[in-house]
């Protein structure tokens, strides 16, 4: 592999953590609830679900969907029953009050954080399909373990840093005080969203 491919393929992938999906939300909500300390495990989760399909699409897991169509379609499934029952969560507990003291006391554990990044992540299909698609084709065959470890270091690191910044904007003071007072309208429309994009995901 050259550092041109490398750098495609990374600049490939920058663009596609960046674009808007369930990670992206989850990590906006969380900043604006819970604040950037409990935002940064949550994107240290997105990274490592992208990294685990990233490795799934370079040793075949995209192969596998190909051959067995109905596999992905049931995997698709039960990515969107996942994201909509988070939708349906954030729904029923809109209602509740913001404690706005606690910010320096994130009411979710660092593990917690981290595992529903990894779940929001491992449930959503778009990493699937982007890393079985378009990633593998900026991967040369034959590319030797080194470079495959930097590009896992690569996937790491874009998606991280692209959550990272989004939890950073929503935890800041103003977005945080504007959200405690519109707080059971802009829940119920992250869950909407989230429960499109389920939906989305199951019906395409």
């Amino acid at each position: 592999m050259t550092l041109a491919a490398f750098a495609a393929a990374w600049l490939i992938h920058l663009l596609a953590a960046a674009s808007p999906g369930p990670a992206i939300l989850m990590s906006a909500r969380t900043g604006v609830t819970e604040g950037f300390r409990t935002g940064a495990w949550l994107a240290l989760g997105i990274g490592f679900g992208a990294v685990v399909w990233a490795m799934a699409a370079l040793f075949g897991l995209a192969a596998v969907f190909h051959v067995a169509p109905a596999l992905f379609r049931g995997f698709k499934v039960m990515g969107a029953l996942v994201l909509i029952w988070m939708a349906v969560q954030m729904w029923r507990h809109a209602p509740e009050r913001l404690d706005m003291e606690s910010r320096g006391r994130p009411p979710r554990g660092a593990g917690s954080a981290l595992r529903l990044g990894l779940v929001t992540q491992l449930a959503n299909p778009k990493p699937a399909v982007f890393f079985g698609a378009v990633f593998v084709g900026t991967v040369p065959p034959g590319t030797s373990l080194p470079w495959v470890g930097a590009l896992m270091a690569m996937v790491l690191a874009n998606e991280v840093f692209c959550n990272l910044v989004v939890a950073r904007v929503f935890s800041f003071e103003g977005p945080r005080r504007a959200y405690a007072r519109l707080k059971t309208g802009v829940d119920r429309a992250f869950g909407g969203v989230l429960a499109l994009l389920g939906l989305k995901i199951a019906l395409t």
